[in-house]
């Protein structure tokens, strides 16, 4: 419904909605996908044009996670790096875009609202009845009424407009007990940089400065440029260049961006002019004008996590997402200090993060995801990446689907419904940190083979490596799983999860040029394509027996590159045959789960 506004003339476009997700970076993107997977309603308000936040064509921040072996976050991030894998092999920003466009867009039950700010909200007591966003391209209100409320926007804006609790900078060592916090309590944060990518060419190219950029000398680089090694600076996305944390991170933040873009390009002045390192074949191919930020408002939900839970690893009771980044917390002064940049202090990886730092504890039907959940600056510095945010924010759409379905406020959600929760989670691909998947009744007394010998394997309810333990079943290309019930039952899918080589790594030209995750930074002209893990199986086949001992073949898949599928059977079901055909390299087929959901 459209309406004139009652002041200003603008116009206003109201909306329904079962949840409303405020920021599309890439915890709202799976806050919003999941929920509306999980068949509610969903608006999603971003205020940029194009969606990924630090991750997008606009700021350009690899994508990180949990560290080591055996613990690359799946679901829906995952799902989306192997899409970018497929569609993008250059690594293409243009292209990476698209792909989180699409994502979001293909979804019926999602509507998407770019270029729209939030900059208001309708109250009833602890309540938020809607939000109105601002929508730069139409010069139009959009009023959105929701049950639910999810902000990922990083800024957390809807703390001031709602009323409810936050926090914003470092905690005293002393309040919780955090030895790595400092001893007095400031408003200092982590800060805030403006990246930049080069492009190395065949030809000299000249880069003249802008005249007012810094200039910089070999001195001003101490623990950041590592100038004894002439081509390092190749791989670096320069996060170094970093400042704000001493001010303010959200009101400073067009102070700062000016600010960083005279470091900036001081910087590749120093790079290219400088003597000191061979750059004459490198154009500075981009520059961030968007300022990516690390650290501002954080909730208060109804339990804020802290150096300890990580350290104890998190093994919560409503352990819903993890992380495994190390504690990096950088100095607040940034590039303005000639000391580290940042400290490593250890974390566990995996450790648990809980459910109750994603919902408010004061404003009943408030979630959030991202860098802004529930914690203390020092657990901060760890959950701040953007893998470990897309986890919560796949956690917090489907808690908000699940609230829906149940008639219950976010917070009823644990502990009556936790364990649901939970194995709705692994259902969709997520990995849970010592939990185990669940099987639905069809699945009772189910066997599975392969030419004659038991395949309990794909029974254990593990569908990845874990500590050490591999608990996929390998066989030969044309092999035939055999799935065989105690009587025939009736099915709706079969879900399937591959192999997508988890501890996967890309090396170009001998050196670490991407770890673990695709996108690069500066692009090398014999810089190789990034394709899908040959692991995976792209072609297969699923027979069915009813019963009558007369085989079927139900699903044929010819160009599979994702690593959990779903066939829709719809049929009763005795035994079911998975045949792989082909895979995208590997010589034989990896299968972690064979299940029939109901």
């Amino acid at each position: 419904m459209i309406r004139k506004s009652e002041k200003e003339g603008f116009m206003i476009k109201e909306h329904e909605a079962d949840l409303c997700v405020v920021g599309g970076g890439l915890a709202g993107m799976c806050a919003a996908i999941s929920a509306a997977r999980r068949g509610i309603k969903v608006v999603l308000m971003h205020d940029r044009p194009v969606l990924g936040g630090n991750a997008s064509s606009e700021i350009r921040m690899w994508i990180r996670g949990a560290n080591g072996e055996d613990v690359r976050e799946t679901g829906l991030v995952e799902e989306i790096a192997l899409e970018n894998c497929y569609r993008n092999p250059n690594m293409n920003f243009s292209i990476w875009d698209s792909v989180l466009y699409e994502k979001v867009k293909q979804e019926e039950n999602l509507e998407l609202l770019l270029n729209c700010s939030c900059l208001d909200a309708q109250m009833e007591g602890k309540h938020i009845c809607s939000v109105t966003g601002w929508q730069l391209t139409t010069q139009m209100f959009h009023r959105v009424h929701a049950g639910i409320f999810a902000d990922c926007s990083g800024d957390s804006i809807l703390a001031p407009l709602t009323g409810a609790s936050w926090r914003m900078g470092r905690e005293s060592r002393e309040e919780f007990g955090e030895d790595i916090a400092p001893q007095i309590e400031d408003s200092c944060t982590m800060g805030l940089s403006c990246l930049m990518q080069a492009r190395q060419t065949n030809r000299p190219v000249r880069f003249i400065a802008p005249k007012w950029a810094y200039h910089y000398t070999k001195e001003d680089f101490p623990y950041r440029l590592e100038l004894d090694s002439p081509d390092k600076w190749r791989e670096d996305n320069f996060w170094w260049m970093e400042i704000g944390g001493t001010q303010d991170t959200i009101h400073d933040t067009e102070e700062l961006r000016d600010e960083l873009l005279r470091i900036a390009y001081g910087v590749w002045d120093f790079i290219k002019n400088s003597g000191v390192v061979d750059a004459k074949h490198w154009d500075l191919e981009w520059m961030g004008f968007l300022p990516g930020k690390r650290e501002s408002r954080r909730y208060v939900g109804a339990h804020i996590l802290t150096q300890n839970d990580v350290r104890q690893q998190g093994r919560f009771e409503d352990l819903i997402g993890y992380g495994g980044w190390t504690m990096d917390d950088h100095d607040p002064r940034g590039f303005q200090t000639r000391e580290k940049p940042n400290i490593f202090h250890a974390a566990p990886s995996p450790y648990g993060i809980p459910y109750r730092c994603l919902y408010s504890a004061n404003i009943d039907n408030l979630m959030f995801a991202g860098r802004n959940i529930s914690a203390t600056h020092t657990a901060n510095s760890s959950t701040r990446v953007m893998a470990t945010c897309g986890v919560l924010g796949q956690a917090v759409g489907t808690a908000a689907a699940l609230a829906v379905q149940k008639g219950v406020r976010p917070g009823q959600i644990y502990p009556k419904y936790i364990s649901v929760l939970q194995q709705e989670l692994i259902e969709d691909g997520c990995y849970l940190p010592w939990h185990r998947r669940e099987f639905f009744p069809i699945m009772e007394e189910a066997e599975i083979s392969c030419g004659g010998h038991s395949v309990p394997v794909l029974l254990d309810g593990m569908e990845r490596r874990a500590d050490g333990v591999d608990h996929a079943w390998e066989g030969q290309l044309g092999s035939e799983l055999l799935l065989t019930l105690p009587e025939p039952r009736q099915a709706g899918s079969l879900r399937i999860v591959f192999d997508s080589d988890l501890n996967r790594v890309t090396w170009e030209n001998q050196k670490w040029y991407v770890k673990r995750y695709s996108m690069k930074c500066n692009t090398c002209l014999d810089d190789s394509p990034i394709n899908v893990p040959g692991t995976i199986v792209r072609v297969y086949e699923v027979w069915v027996d009813v019963g009558n001992g007369r085989w079927e073949k139900v699903w044929e898949e010819n160009g599979n590159y994702q690593q959990q599928n779903r066939v829709p059977l719809n049929r009763m079901v005795k035994q079911l045959k998975f045949i792989p055909k082909a895979s995208w390299g590997s010589k034989t087929a990896r299968v972690y789960a064979l299940e029939l959901i109901e």
